[in-house]
């Protein structure tokens, strides 16, 4: 009975902390579109990111404060910087640029070797899933080789940023990821089919 009440308490507690988030992936792939269609609920003109952008957003009780990082190859290693403090990485895959999965491969992995990032927990948002060729969530589920996090929470959710498909909710999708890593509750969610909702 204790240990159910400890655990209701740290759960609780979970849902009224602020949760450091932050948008990486390539330039392009749409990382400022997301976040500004999350906000205002409506495709926004946006320029390439220099430096970041720092958006806090409430989930009911639930605040996350979202950084959105360039991903321009001058930028990206200063990507480091933000890492402190990081409990979900969002990664945003332009779901049509094959040329350049492998190089979002890689700096995915190099990322998540830093100690600092060692317990986030990673979220992988398939876009531009409206686009001719676009590849599908378990495709670049594949080709990530997300399968070797298993001692990590992760998933890959197929989206649109221009309409707001597949990833309306993508915060409680972290919520829910980064819940389920901190407390153990439940093994990784299963990648193996695309969730374009």
């Amino acid at each position: 009975m204790c240990v159910f009440v400890c655990v209701s308490t740290d759960i609780l507690l979970f849902f009224f902390l602020e949760h450091k988030v932050i948008i990486v992936g390539l330039d392009n792939a749409g990382k400022t579109t997301i976040l500004y269609q999350f906000l205002t609920k409506e495709a926004v003109q946006t320029s390439p990111t220099i430096g970041s952008n720092v958006e806090e957003i409430a989930v009911k009780k639930t605040r996350f404060l979202v950084w959105d990082i360039g991903g321009q190859e001058s930028l990206r290693a200063t990507w480091n910087s933000y890492y402190c403090n990081t409990e979900i990485v969002i990664l945003v895959v332009d779901s049509t640029d094959r040329e350049r999965l492998t190089v979002t491969k890689e700096e995915l992995h190099r990322m998540l070797a830093h100690e600092e990032l060692q317990n986030a927990s990673v979220l992988v948002l398939a876009n531009k899933q409206d686009m001719k060729n676009s590849m599908s969530a378990a495709e670049i589920s594949q080709s990530l080789t997300l399968g070797s996090l298993n001692a990590r929470s992760w998933h890959v959710q197929a989206c649109c940023a221009l309409t707001g498909e597949g990833y309306v909710c993508f915060l409680g999708l972290c919520m829910f990821i980064c819940a389920f890593c901190m407390f153990k509750m439940f093994p990784s969610p299963d990648l193996s089919e695309s969730l374009f909702i």
